[in-house]
């Protein structure tokens, strides 16, 4: 069932969580588009869970109705997977937003789905979030192990699947899984909380995770190198894996990206003159500063070392996904390729856009050292925009990642935006398994039915 609803479920809704927490009409439009404004749908209702037994309850009562689900975050995503594209109900975690205490012995705290990533993060003084991505503030738990965030810190800590240490979600029935403890070491079955992380909504709602904490950065030293394209970047990107000890960031933008936000964002030029690429890196700890120093050499470089001299030079790189947004509504593809074929990747991507699309603008920026690129397409052409597209920046885009062995995704999950080209990358047998996954967790098939193979 998705559109409109009968009056009677609304009323066993609002039973449940509250009249004043099953919004509909106006008050639910927000929660059906998407940040970039490149998604939009119809919710017709959503529903606020203050806990764990409310969206048991909420999700027995759709199941019984046949009413389709969408879980949803802090709607940060970028691929329309927690928009109500085809007249789903929208169940928002928001409120889910239990902080406990931070267990000092095993380093780990308890979080509910509604607890931002900078909550977490900040939870104590000694210690932190090893996921650090740009919409941390806004970006909640539930929706960052439902997509396995990576971010600016993967290549130290891995990303959100890696800080899991168990999880507490609730199947389409109603039946509530919980597998809390955090211990290390459990081999006691299927690891279903790692199965969850990246599932995008489709085999349960997550209503509360254990994450692992990592040791907060001590005198981290932040660099941005100037470089004359992405082979530069790439090659002393693999130097500082090697050779600095307290690396936790390898970061890649270029000029054209940089241009925008000193043009509409307000910022500054890192180097001057600038150059056509940037490798921003970020250590800490003893010998960081020297490792970096020995690194760079003679090559032009800004260097920050304080909060806000590092804050500065950050922001040339985490408001990158910001740039595009300036020239029209970006198509945000995310896709990553084996080491060895980044630099090709980086190099000729723009061209596969223009060949599709001459007079589409490309901006480009990511995670050199995970083989992950960001490629940001304001189409040219009349009918190619994002969302309702005819898809020819996507089949272009993905084609040649998919040539060159790559994932057309490799942090932002497949959503509505990537769903068709999913065989490009995932063979016949791969999605019949996910089917049955599907099948398993989710009978009724109601929780984010367009979303993956079912």
């Amino acid at each position: 069932m998705s559109g409109n609803l009968p009056a009677s479920l609304l009323r066993q809704f609002a039973a449940v969580v509250g009249p004043t927490h099953v919004l509909t009409g106006d008050a639910a439009a927000g929660y059906a588009v998407d940040w970039t404004g490149g998604f939009t749908g119809h919710a017709p209702a959503v529903l606020r869970p203050g806990g764990t037994a409310e969206v048991a309850a909420l999700l027995g009562l759709c199941a019984d109705a046949g009413a389709t689900v969408v879980p949803q975050g802090g709607n940060t995503g970028l691929v329309g997977g927690g928009v109500p594209l085809h007249g789903e109900v929208v169940l928002s975690l928001a409120r889910l937003d239990r902080l406990s205490p931070v267990d000092p012995d095993a380093g780990q705290v308890t979080a509910g789905a509604g607890v931002s990533l900078q909550q977490v993060a900040d939870a104590d003084p000694g210690l932190d979030l090893g996921v650090f991505i740009a919409s941390r503030h806004s970006a909640t738990v539930g929706g960052a192990v439902a997509t396995n965030a990576g971010g600016l810190r993967v290549l130290r800590h891995g990303p959100m699947r890696a800080q899991l240490r168990g999880i507490e979600a609730v199947l389409s029935d109603g039946t509530v899984l919980s597998h809390m403890s955090g211990l290390v070491k459990d081999n006691t079955g299927y690891d279903y909380p790692s199965l969850l992380a990246g599932s995008e909504g489709t085999l349960a709602v997550i209503t509360a995770a254990r994450l692992q904490l990592v040791s907060r950065m001590t005198d981290p030293v932040t660099v941005i190198v100037g470089a004359d394209g992405p082979g530069e970047a790439h090659a002393l990107a693999r130097r500082a894996v090697r050779e600095v000890g307290g690396l936790h960031s390898a970061e890649f933008f270029t000029q054209a990206g940089l241009d925008l936000l000193v043009e509409h964002a307000g910022l500054t030029l890192p180097l001057r003159p600038p150059a056509p690429a940037y490798l921003l890196l970020e250590a800490a700890g003893p010998g960081a500063a020297e490792d970096l120093a020995e690194l760079v050499g003679d090559r032009p470089a800004a260097v920050g070392t304080g909060a806000a001299e590092r804050a500065r030079l950050w922001a040339c790189r985490e408001r990158h996904p910001e740039a595009a947004g300036f020239m029209g509504v970006p198509l945000k593809l995310d896709v990553s390729v084996p080491a060895a074929r980044w630099v090709r990747l980086a190099s000729e991507v723009a061209g596969v856009v223009a060949e599709a699309d001459p007079g589409a603008r490309v901006i480009i920026y990511g995670h050199v050292a995970d083989g992950n690129l960001h490629v940001n397409v304001v189409p040219g052409a009349a009918g190619a925009g994002t969302g309702g597209g005819d898809g020819r920046h996507e089949d272009a885009v993905f084609s040649f990642v998919a040539s060159l062995g790559g994932s057309i995704s490799a942090e932002h999950g497949i959503g509505a935006l990537k769903a068709r080209w999913l065989p490009l990358v995932r063979s016949d047998a791969e999605r019949a398994l996910f089917a049955r996954l599907r099948a398993a967790f989710d009978p009724a098939g109601i929780l984010n039915p367009h979303v993956l193979p079912r």
